[in-house]
């Protein structure tokens, strides 16, 4: 599988529009190479440096049981009938970045899985990745960093 966006390339700076103290909307994701036998796919969206800082990986975003006959997440959307997670916002939905002392670099993780998760909306990281184990099939990045 490959994840890209049309609003930053691997590795660059997210445009400031996409961080949580700006318009805190999601970028444009694009997915390619789905295995044919996904039945669904799983997003994660973290922040590995704010350990240092805050003693964990920050989760900005996390979506399961995303169709895996969508190729694209649009620019503040989610797809339908895809179920989202608690972020360490403590909020449902898309938290953009917002690092706290310097550059960091956030991950956008997708998944295609050979099944639909049970899991109820505002799940968190560590019940969506425990339910995950045993059924990822795929999985692709795509890493940019943020400093407003």
């Amino acid at each position: 599988m490959k994840l890209t966006s049309s609003a930053f390339i691997y590795g660059s700076q997210i445009p400031e529009r996409y961080g949580y103290k700006f318009d805190n909307v999601n970028p444009p994701l694009k997915i390619e190479n789905i295995p044919d036998d996904a039945i669904s796919l799983v997003l994660i969206m973290d922040d590995p440096d704010a350990f240092s800082a805050v003693g964990k990986i920050w989760v900005h975003w996390t979506l399961w049981n995303i169709s895996p006959h969508i190729s694209e997440i649009p620019e503040n959307s989610i797809p339908d009938d895809c179920v989202q997670g608690l972020t360490d916002f403590e909020e449902i939905g898309y938290g953009g970045p917002a690092p706290p002392d310097k550059k960091h670099t956030y991950i956008f993780k997708v998944f295609a899985l050979d099944t639909i998760l049970d899991l109820k909306e505002g799940c968190t990281r560590t019940q969506l990745e425990t339910a995950m184990i045993g059924h990822i099939i795929s999985e692709a990045n795509l890493t940019g960093t943020f400093l407003p």
